[in-house]
């Protein structure tokens, strides 16, 4: 019988879709254009492939065509009474989550890894910032992470692919050195991994080498096509290491030619978190607004997710709403969230709309309201999802409220509270507070 890169048995006799099934899948864990037709392939040289089905699922999900990816799952799951029990747990696990059922999800791939514990391609759904236990909206969601991927350390130690996930949780919870090791030891097994590159960036973000960063992102990025899934969100991370390092010409070239709605193709969640949290981080560090940006990456963002749902997401709407003064729409979306928080449907609690409140307080200039809602909520943001980079957009909006409202001790207290963690990336006025 065949067997996928992991030892794990196939269930096709055809060696071209095995073929094609594990460079797609590679494909798959490395973000690299080309997955979705490796994987077309291998559904073409064996259409009883049941995995095959399974993985393009998976694949058209985070392209987000959720059309295409629910269609190939229903394909997945009709051929899998043909298959293995560990094939049809496989297809179980990673079609649930197509199917919107991510709670499921996760209860059926811990229970597959159980068993299968070397079965990467089922537990790279549950790993990352906007993973299954991402985004979760659970206070302990990090450390959780670790755990997840401990106990798989076991058996995938040496593959390049759980490096770097194992690498990302372990920055996310400051654990920098180990993650700086593990990481340059995947990417010298494939340097080619764009969720590598990516990884390796936070945890220099999270150290301070910004400059370090910003060059080793110039020199991987050029090499990966611009369609690729992580290539709008590596080039935001680009901006931010320029405004980081004063090169405020490099950053808004790089933000309207890679990041901005219409600027370079990203998942629409990328492209609506992104755009607006760029614009927002360079209002704090004293950059004039630019209306017409914020009008785009308001619209983009009501169209791309006119309801509420992805706590993420939501954060980054509000703040939208808020940049561009549209009170109706940021009344709309606190409401909403609140009537979400109220009826239990919002796994991450209340914190969402208390956020979108600060912001709005920010945002009108009441610096005393902002510091009142944004305070208490601070250590409740993990649970929106995302990575402590990009949460440290409400953590600089706080600073830069005290800053303004003259309470520069207290500025200076939130920044010494960091123990495990750089300082925070440049707001205007930082300098002056020691």
């Amino acid at each position: 019988m065949l067997a996928d890169r992991y030892g794990l048995p196939i269930s096709t006799p055809s060696e071209t879709a095995r073929d094609a099934y594990i460079a797609g899948c590679d494909g798959v864990l490395t973000a690299w254009h080309g997955d979705s037709a490796l994987l077309t392939r291998a559904v073409e040289a064996d259409p009883g492939f049941a995995l095959a089905h399974a993985a393009l699922a998976r694949a058209r999900f985070l392209m987000a065509d959720v059309g295409g990816a629910r269609q190939s799952a229903a394909r997945a799951r009709a051929l899998g009474f043909g298959a293995t029990s560990r094939e049809q747990s496989h297809v179980d696990a990673l079609c649930l989550a197509i199917e919107g059922k991510p709670v499921e999800a996760l209860a059926a791939t811990r229970l597959h890894l159980a068993a299968h514990p070397r079965d990467a391609m089922v537990a790279a759904p549950a790993t990352g910032v906007f993973g299954l236990i991402g985004f979760s909206g659970r206070q302990g969601r990090e450390p959780e992470q670790v755990a997840f991927l401990e106990a798989l350390g076991p058996h995938l130690a040496d593959d390049w692919w759980f490096q770097a996930v194992y690498a990302f949780a372990l920055e996310e919870v400051g654990r920098l050195d180990e993650a700086l090791d593990l990481i340059e030891r995947s990417l010298a097994k494939n340097p080619r991994n764009a969720h590598g590159a990516h990884i390796k960036a936070h945890v220099l973000y999270e150290q301070g080498q910004d400059r370090a960063a910003l060059d080793y992102l110039d020199s991987w990025l050029p090499a990966y096509p611009r369609e690729g899934l992580m290539h709008c969100h590596i080039s935001w991370h680009v901006a931010l290491f320029a405004l980081m390092l004063g090169d405020t010409a490099r950053a808004w070239q790089v933000y309207e030619q890679q990041v901005h709605p219409g600027g370079a193709w990203g998942p629409a969640l990328n492209v609506a978190t992104d755009a607006p949290a760029f614009l927002w981080r360079a209002e704090l560090a004293g950059h004039a607004r630019r209306t017409p940006l914020w009008r785009e990456a308001s619209d983009y963002a009501q169209k791309s997710f006119p309801k509420a749902g992805i706590a993420f997401v939501d954060v980054h709407r509000a703040l939208a709403a808020v940049a561009v003064g549209d009170q109706d729409a940021l009344a709309g979306i606190v409401s909403e969230l609140e009537q979400r928080a109220a009826s239990g449907r919002s796994p991450a609690g209340d914190v969402v709309p208390r956020l979108a409140a600060g912001l709005a307080a920010y945002g009108r200039g009441d610096w005393t309201a902002a510091i009142a809602t944004l305070e208490p909520a601070l250590a409740e943001t993990v649970r929106i999802g995302g990575s402590r980079a990009q949460r440290d957009l409400v953590e600089n909006t706080l600073v830069a409220a005290y800053l303004k409202a003259g309470r520069d001790a207290d500025a200076s207290r939130l920044l010494a509270a960091r123990t495990d963690r750089r300082p925070s990336v440049r707001v205007a006025g930082l300098g002056s507070v020691s």
